[in-house]
């Protein structure tokens, strides 16, 4: 596993990349070669935060823990990743040892584990700036809103971040 490590108001010493590499080369045994795993590292005024995202094959899996140390903050999250990887894990083989018996894609659709839609909503989209969007997120009280970039001409979605601050989701082109 590829590891890449970043910090923000850390000091990275090798002691502590060597650990976070060791720890995350637990997890190799879930992942082909070639996966790559970043690690963030930053100090907070409470303790230190780790946040661990793991792609491979175009699924992500990501856990981000504070805790007073980040050796503890980084075993909850690699507890929390490897819970994640399980259950996906269990899933897909799920859906392989049903395909192999020739099932059609309904049949397949029945078999999975669905969770219900019980909400369907549909609104009229106006184009808008992101600061737009901002304000009527936060008038409406939602912590996201999807809305036409009229700068890009595109969906994207506003939200807010646990840190307080505003984020962007946009297509990729």
């Amino acid at each position: 596993m590829k590891t890449k490590i970043i910090t923000k108001k850390f000091t990275l010493t090798d002691d502590v990349r060597e650990w976070c590499e060791k720890k995350l080369k637990k997890l190799d045994k879930f992942f082909p070669d070639g996966t790559e795993a970043a690690v963030v590292l930053s100090s907070t005024h409470v303790g230190e935060r780790i946040e661990v995202t793991i792609s491979s094959g175009g699924a992500l899996f990501r856990s981000e823990v504070e805790d007073k140390d980040y050796k503890c903050a980084l075993d909850s999250a690699l507890a929390h990743l490897e819970r994640q990887i399980r259950k996906n894990r269990t899933r897909l083989e799920k859906k392989i040892r049903v395909s192999k018996n020739n099932f059609t894609p309904e049949e397949l659709l029945e078999a999975e584990d669905k969770q219900a839609v019980v909400k369907t909503k549909r609104f009229e989209m106006h184009p808008m700036t992101v600061d737009e969007a901002i304000l009527q997120m936060n008038l409406l009280g939602h912590s996201f809103y999807m809305f036409m970039n009229s700068e890009a001409g595109t969906y994207n979605v506003v939200y807010r971040r646990s840190d307080g601050d505003y984020g962007v989701i946009e297509p990729e082109a």
